[in-house]
C-alpha cells in the first residue's frame, strides 16, 4: 500500500501582486529617469561624443540622473518579473541589493556624523571644483544657481571662491566681462525688478567690501546648508525614516514570497 502526502503550501497571490506594484513604480521611475537622462545628454551632444563627460572638471548632474535610473530600473525590473514568474534568484538579487542599499545608506549617515570635519573638507572641494567647471556644463550651471538662490548664498564660503572660475577671476590676465563678478544666482533680489537681470553680478567685486551685502549674498553655501539642517532636522528624519520603511516593506515582501515559494518546491517532492 502506498502512501501520499499532499502540502498546503500555496504562493500567496497578495504577497505576489503587492511585490509587483511596489515594483512596477520602481521600474517606471526608472524609465523616467533614463530617459530623462538621455535626452538631457542628447540635447548637449554627449550622445554623438561621449568623450565631453570626461572632459568636465567638475560633475555633470545628468550621470546622477542616469545612475539612479538605472538602479531603479534594473530593481524593479528585477523584482516585477521575479515577482509574476516567480523566480527565485531574481527576487534574491532584488532583496540583497535593497537590504545592501538600506545599510550603505545607513553607514553613510552614522559616518557622516561622526565625522563632520572631514565630510565638510570633502564637499568643500566638490563645490570648489564644481565652481571652476561652472561655465562648461549648462546642468551644472543651472545646479549651482538653484542651490545659491534657494539657500541665499554664494561660493562654497563666500564670494571669493568665484575666483576660482576663469571667467570670474580678478587677476589682470583675465579679459572676461565677468571678470571680479559673480553669477546672477549670488544676487540680492530686487523685489522692484520684473525681468530677471543676469548681469547683477557684474563688477560687484570691484567695489568695497563692505558695501557687497547691498548688492550680493556674501554668506557661503556650506554654512547656509550647515544652518538649513539643524532648522529642518524632522523632515530630514522624516524623509529618511519613510525611504528606510519603504525599503524594509519591500525586503519584508520580497522574503515572504521567497518562503512561500520554497515551501510550495519543497512540497513538490513528497
Amino acid at each position: 500500500m502506498h502512501y501520499y502526502r499532499y502540502s498546503n503550501a500555496e504562493v500567496s497571490c497578495w504577497y505576489k501582486y503587492l511585490l509587483f506594484s511596489y515594483n512596477i513604480v520602481f521600474w517606471l521611475a526608472g524609465v523616467a529617469f533614463l530617459g530623462a537622462g538621455l535626452w538631457a545628454w542628447s540635447e548637449k551632444g554627449v550622445l554623438s561624443d561621449l568623450t565631453k563627460v570626461t572632459r568636465l572638471h567638475g560633475i555633470d548632474p545628468v550621470v546622477l540622473v542616469l545612475m539612479v535610473g538605472v538602479v531603479m530600473f534594473t530593481l524593479g525590473f528585477a523584482g516585477c518579473v521575479g515577482a509574476l514568474r516567480e523566480n527565485i534568484c531574481l527576487l534574491k538579487f532584488f532583496c540583497g541589493t535593497i537590504v545592501l542599499i538600506f545599510f550603505l545608506e545607513l553607514a553613510v549617515a552614522v559616518l557622516a556624523f561622526l565625522f563632520q570635519d572631514w565630510v565638510r573638507d570633502r564637499f568643500r572641494e566638490f563645490f570648489e571644483s564644481n565652481i571652476k567647471s561652472y561655465r562648461d556644463d549648462i546642468d551644472l550651471q543651472n545646479l549651482i544657481d538653484s542651490l545659491q538662490k534657494a539657500n541665499q548664498c554664494c561660493g562654497a564660503y563666500g564670494p571669493e571662491d568665484w575666483d576660482l572660475n576663469v571667467y570670474f577671476n580678478c587677476s589682470g590676465a583675465s579679459y572676461s566681462r565677468e571678470k571680479c563678478g559673480v553669477p546672477f544666482s549670488c544676487c540680492v533680489p530686487d523685489p522692484a525688478q520684473k525681468v530677471l537681470n543676469t548681469q547683477c553680478g557684474y563688477d560687484v567685486r570691484t567695489q568695497l567690501k563692505s558695501k557687497w551685502d547691498e548688492f550680493i549674498f556674501t554668506k557661503g553655501c556650506i554654512p547656509a546648508l550647515e544652518g538649513w539642517l539643524p532648522r529642518n532636522i524632522y523632515i530630514v528624519a522624516g524623509v529618511f525614516i519613510a525611504i528606510s520603511l519603504l525599503q524594509i516593506f519591500g525586503i519584508f515582501l520580497a522574503k515572504t514570497l521567497i518562503s512561500d515559494i520554497e515551501a510550495v518546491k519543497a512540497g513538490h517532492h513528497f
